[in-house]
């Protein structure tokens, strides 16, 4: 499996609070740019796998939901995970 939970810790150490706090805004949202890559270049091997494009389309939109969320809290925590993921806005 590609998320292990090495990865998960990592993630979480990297871009939330700290690694054992596995609530905290920026470390979901960190998760799921994580996944949402993977996935990403799992669509561009297989156009067809129509389930994979549901959960994707899923994912992007709790990421949308949790960064709206975390926009309307704390604008300098926002901007700060935006800069550090590279997400587009």
């Amino acid at each position: 499996m590609y998320l292990t939970p090495e990865v998960k810790k990592n993630i979480f150490k990297e871009h939330g609070q700290n690694e054992i706090n596995t609530g905290s805004a920026e470390g979901q949202i960190a998760l799921f740019s994580f996944r949402i890559n993977h996935l990403t270049g799992h669509l561009k091997v297989n156009k067809k796998d129509k389930n994979t494009m549901r959960s994707l389309v899923n994912l992007v939109g709790k990421r949308r939901k949790l960064l709206t969320y975390l926009k309307e809290r704390d604008i300098n925590r926002y901007r700060d995970i935006i800069k550090k993921l590279g997400i587009r806005k």
